[in-house]
């Protein structure tokens, strides 16, 4: 029988970046995918900017933008009737060239370190299997297939097939990242909950290379939109084109009843003839729905096993990136000896909390764009005051509420773990916003990106394990704290940092951050009870 610590039951962006943090932590992992290799599909187009900050600190930041969007293209957004014509509405956002220039002048916390980058699905997949392979601690499996499991009080059983048949493979936890059908999920008997098949699309793959470099189009006058990243048709088809990292690639969605149609839409909302292949198509549904738990006993889901949300926002597989993180340094911890009964009991805690208020985002922005795509008569073309005040009110309504599917950095940055068992938690706390990120170490937060002296990231001065951060050349003892931490086997580094400005906007003399870069505990002095804080880090304090 194979055995491993951790089977991780599907390689896509969630599963790949569970395997990577824990193989850089030297915890043996296998890694299993039903999929010969990873497929060329368009899902996800953009990692945000949290998701590029914990690629960071795995040190696949650059590689990612090496493979992705160029950094000069903007990400602008648009509502037309096609690629010809002037657009109703244009909303500006900066190239990651122009979002990495503000941050770098920028230092009150509120901006984030690493800025959004477009890279599609099909891209990051092979990328992250290719960094994966690398890592001895990994054993990556393509073309083997999750059917069953059963588990016990020292580990888990799952029932596997692949090229040579069916076997048995042995491990001491599983993770299930093996997407919206979950056959995890299912073997544990977890229901989906919410709203479910709310919309029923088609989306198409094209290949068009001249599209892009062409753009605006028009009648030699170039009076249509510009370059940008969306393209919404205000049609009553719900008509969306999305241009992928390539530039040469398009993704088009549309309430269509055929393959063929997609064809039509697609020419219908460039314009002009232009050569193309659809090299793609098949239909989707749209849904908000959350799971009732993230696992039973030794196995847990995360990813679109855990959450499935309407693309508004992209909160989907970054929610996933986000699960990945979270689960992997507490299973590692776990493995290792240290890491008490608490902490893999938090993982549902912090993270369904999460994945709830990603679907309510997801809800907020897909109710705006409905709003405006509700707006759409079938005069919207009509050369007369009555099809003026159709565009008019339309793009006027867009305006407001499609801003909602492309403002969502207080839900990328801003999340917080509340009441979780490995937090030193206050009562209140900020309220948690979708489109605004308001810097905080509320116990639960993720530490704000501050520039120190020098230009170096705070971020990149934090080492794994625990940080106890010195602010501003406090007295403050932290001694006592390390020590507490120290003898629970934990790894702990107290970081002297002198500068002021970090101290005024983290606002604390003394900071404790968890491997993740969230914070569990604050104040201005050492803790009374140094031996509490460091059992409740550790996830200890429920069981002392």
């Amino acid at each position: 029988m194979v055995t491993t610590d951790v089977l991780i039951v599907g390689a896509g962006p969630t599963g790949l970046t569970l395997a990577i943090d824990l193989g850089k932590r030297g915890v043996r992992c296998m890694l299993i995918e039903q999929k010969q290799e990873p497929a060329f599909w368009p899902k996800m187009e953009r990692v945000n900017a949290r998701s590029m900050e914990i690629y960071r600190r795995l040190g696949l930041s650059e590689k990612i933008r090496a493979a992705g969007l160029r950094p000069d293209c903007p990400m602008d957004v648009y509502v037309m009737l096609a690629l010809t014509e002037p657009p109703l509405l244009h909303l500006k956002y900066p190239s990651v060239a122009q979002a990495q220039a503000a941050g770098r002048v920028t230092n009150d916390g509120t901006m984030p370190l690493e800025p959004y980058q477009l890279i599609s699905q099909y891209t990051l997949e092979p990328l992250l299997k290719s960094v994966a392979e690398t890592i001895p601690a990994i054993a990556v499996r393509f073309g083997c297939e999750f059917l069953s499991l059963t588990q016990d009080a020292q580990g888990v059983t799952a029932r596997v097939r692949g090229a040579e048949g069916e076997q048995d493979i042995r491990a001491r936890y599983l993770v299930g990242c093996d997407g919206g059908t979950s056959a995890v999920r299912k073997e544990l008997g977890i229901a989906l909950s919410g709203d479910g098949n709310l919309l029923a699309l088609r989306q198409a793959l094209f290949r068009c290379d001249e599209l892009f470099e062409r753009l605006p189009l028009g009648n030699g006058g170039g009076k249509g939109p510009g370059k940008g990243r969306h393209y919404h048709v205000a049609d009553d088809k719900s008509t969306f084109l999305i241009m992928q990292d390539s530039t040469k690639h398009w993704t088009l969605h549309s309430v269509v009843d055929s393959d063929d149609e997609m064809k039509t839409a697609f020419e219908r909302a460039v314009g002009v003839p232009v050569k193309y292949e659809m090299l793609y198509c098949a239909p989707w549904r749209q849904n908000l729905l959350l799971a009732d738990h993230y696992g039973k006993g030794r196995v847990f889901i995360a990813g679109d096993a855990a959450h499935l949300v309407i693309p508004t926002g992209g909160l989907g597989m970054n929610s996933g990136v986000g699960d990945a993180i979270d689960l992997s340094w507490k299973l590692a911890a776990t493995l290792a000896g240290w890491g008490g009964p608490a902490l893999l009991k938090s993982y549902e805690i912090e993270r369904r909390q999460v994945g709830e208020r990603n679907v309510g985002a997801s809800r907020y922005a897909t109710i705006g764009r409905r709003k405006w795509r509700g707006m759409w008569r079938p005069n919207i073309r009509d050369n007369s005051p009555a099809g003026a005040e159709t565009r008019a009110k339309l793009a006027a309504v867009a305006d407001v509420e499609q801003r909602k599917s492309n403002e969502m950095i207080g839900a990328e940055l801003g999340y917080r773990y509340v009441d979780s068992p490995i937090i030193c938690n206050i009562p209140g706390g900020p309220e948690h916003l979708f489109r605004v990120y308001q810097p905080t170490t509320w116990p639960g937060a993720r530490l704000p990106h501050v520039w120190l002296d020098g230009g170096t990231p705070m971020q990149d001065r934090i080492p794994d394990g625990y940080t106890i951060l010195r602010l501003a050349g406090t007295r403050a003892d932290a001694g006592g704290l390390q020590r507490a931490i120290a003898a629970r086997g934990a790894p702990v580094t107290v970081l002297d940092v002198p500068d002021d400005v970090a101290r005024e906007i983290y606002g604390y003399d003394l900071i404790l951050i968890r491997p993740d870069m969230h914070v569990v505990w604050r104040g201005n002095a050492a803790p009374e009870d140094a031996g509490h804080v460091a059992a409740v880090a550790t996830g200890h304090a429920l069981a002392d």
